[in-house]
């Protein structure tokens, strides 16, 4: 009967902190590179630019066969608004092909982050030692966000988390992105520091018993998320 009480109760007390596990959904990861597509209008014939969507309208300028221009406004009655060097007017939709180019616009900072993010992660795994300034060697939590950053990006920053949690600009959880700081504290202290990766996750030199780890970013609640990057 006792042991039946223990089990039940050993139970109820694992079913009890799996209910206070917080529960957050994870942020979409950045994109990039980021894809546009413009649409223009390559003339089939000889045509005037209007001021407006009539036959009869002032003629701003000539477009010659074979000019392409950038379509402003879809057609719509007969009529394209396209963009000329003596400005925006109309031609007629039938005096054009219509054509779709697509460009593909890189966002280096979004690089730049996932390069800082993939060469944290090559240490997982690794020890944590506290005082530890060399994640090959051992290092504690802020030694592996300096020497990471340092290596990755030529960003220096104090052998301390309380320290580095003044040494950028505070951000919301909600703008937060790949390669900004994490801070936990207690009782309004900070002692701990972890790297951003996006997706709700951190890596970070934890403890001696779990060294470099991946973990959620709200595994224990954060007190502070810092940008030291562009």
């Amino acid at each position: 009967m006792k042991n039946k009480m223990w089990k039940a109760m050993g139970l109820l007390g694992i079913l009890a902190s799996l209910s206070w596990t917080p529960q957050v959904e994870a942020k979409a990861a950045e994109i990039a590179v980021e894809t546009s597509t413009t649409l223009y209008a390559k003339m089939d014939m000889p045509v005037s630019v209007r001021e407006a969507a009539d036959k009869s309208g002032t003629a701003l300028s000539q477009a010659g066969e074979g000019q392409t221009y950038e379509v402003v406004e879809s057609p719509g009655d007969g009529w394209i608004k396209i963009k000329t060097p003596e400005g925006e007017g109309y031609i007629q939709s039938d005096a054009a092909t219509l054509i779709e180019k697509t460009q593909e616009k890189v966002d280096k900072s979004v690089m730049q982050r996932q390069k800082i993010v993939d060469y944290a992660l090559q240490f997982v795994g690794g020890r944590y030692v506290y005082g530890g300034v060399n994640p090959k060697t051992g290092v504690d939590c802020s030694g592996f966000t300096s020497y990471v950053l340092r290596n990755a990006a030529g960003v220096s920053l104090s052998h301390s988390s309380k320290s580095q949690a003044g040494e950028g600009r505070s951000v919301s959880y909600e703008d937060a992105r790949a390669g900004d700081l994490v801070f936990y504290g207690k009782n309004g202290s900070i002692n701990h520091v972890a790297l951003y990766m996006g997706d709700g996750r951190v890596v970070h030199a934890s403890t001696e018993k779990t060294g470099i780890i991946v973990t959620n970013v709200m595994y224990r609640k954060p007190v502070k998320f810092v940008r030291v990057l562009n």
